[in-house]
């Protein structure tokens, strides 16, 4: 088993249940792990034996894009599109992070972390 981590995508999208939120929209970062066999591709040293992490920035990015009111939403959407498409991962962990959120403080960033397993 191996683990592939893409750190810090950033995103400007428009997730929020205020309705400032859909229009004037806020910075994101996306943390992503999956775990994945990792040992065909270490032997083969072939892009096709591998999850590609162009594949898995592409939906993270994508799916940032589609407006929701919550972040644990999107984050569950980015999971499952992940199992979907990738037969060969395992398991993905997501954490979606609203950097200076509208709640009242000086709060730098809110994040949810949410995983899912293939079954």
């Amino acid at each position: 088993m191996g683990v592939i981590k893409l750190k810090n995508i950033r995103t400007f999208s428009y997730h929020g249940c205020m309705i400032e939120e859909g229009k004037i929209g806020s910075d994101y970062t996306v943390d992503l792990k999956i775990k994945t066999n990792l040992q065909h591709s270490a032997d083969t040293d072939n892009l096709v034996d591998t999850v590609d992490y162009v594949h898995l920035n592409r939906i993270v990015t994508e799916e940032m894009a589609i407006r929701s009111h919550l972040l644990e939403h999107v984050a569950k959407r980015i999971n499952n599109r992940i199992l979907a498409e990738i037969k060969t991962v395992e398991k993905t962990t997501v954490s979606v992070s609203k950097i200076n959120p509208p709640i009242g403080g000086d709060v730098e960033s809110v994040t949810i972390k949410m995983s899912e397993v293939r079954r």
